[in-house]
């Protein structure tokens, strides 16, 4: 081997070293987040909390439209407390959590999130009212929430099997204003009363 081989593949090794120890390094970042989200959201964002969503298995596009959200204060954001790890107790929001998110953390939580199952919620409905909000997710609701709202690649959020608490308190956000809605859904929105929305979250929420 000559000696200008020798130089650049010595070169060549170091970027390689430098390559892997700053792929690590972003790993172990990455690793980071997750337990943070993790701590609220359950193992893998499989909440078992009726006031924490289930966030495992969305489409990465809403996780990734949702952090930009809170980062932004472009959605409500109630104080809330760790559920577990070593801030178990500390009040917080996701507007804190997400603040500090740079673009691409934001894109790597929401791709391994993404990547998780969406565990539904085993919970108690009212099977009548369920019914009666079949009918009505399929009258106005379906063309954007397929299949009850079950489809991650709708890329316009879960709601079959997710927390009826959690439901509720999105819909009051979103009659109030308080919660930016896409163009389509609003005067669908309007429309509804609050024993529609109620209906609605009951069908949600008998998806096992």
């Amino acid at each position: 081997m000559t000696q200008k081989t020798t130089r650049f593949a010595l070169v060549a090794g170091m970027g390689l070293f430098g390559l892997f120890l700053a792929t690590g390094a972003w790993a172990a970042d990455v690793n980071k987040l997750v337990e943070t989200c993790n701590n609220c959201h359950g193992k893998d964002g499989a909440s078992t909390e009726s006031d924490v969503p289930i966030i495992g298995g969305y489409s990465a596009v809403v996780l990734s439209d949702n952090l930009a959200a809170y980062k932004k204060k472009a959605r409500p954001c109630p104080e809330t407390k760790f559920r577990s790890g070593d801030k178990k107790g500390q009040k917080s929001d996701m507007c804190q959590v997400a603040k500090d998110l740079s673009d691409a953390d934001i894109k790597e939580v929401a791709k391994y999130f993404a990547g998780k199952k969406f565990v539904r919620a085993q919970q108690k409905f009212d099977p009548a009212l369920a019914a009666k909000g079949k009918v009505i997710h399929e009258r106005s609701c379906d063309k954007c929430h397929s299949e009850g709202g079950s489809l991650a690649s709708d890329d316009a959020g879960m709601m079959a099997g997710q927390w009826m608490p959690y439901l509720k308190e999105q819909f009051k956000d979103y009659k109030a204003g308080k919660r930016p809605m896409v163009k389509k859904m609003k005067p669908k929105m309007d429309k509804l009363s609050d024993a529609d929305i109620d209906a609605l979250i009951h069908y949600y929420g008998s998806f096992k």
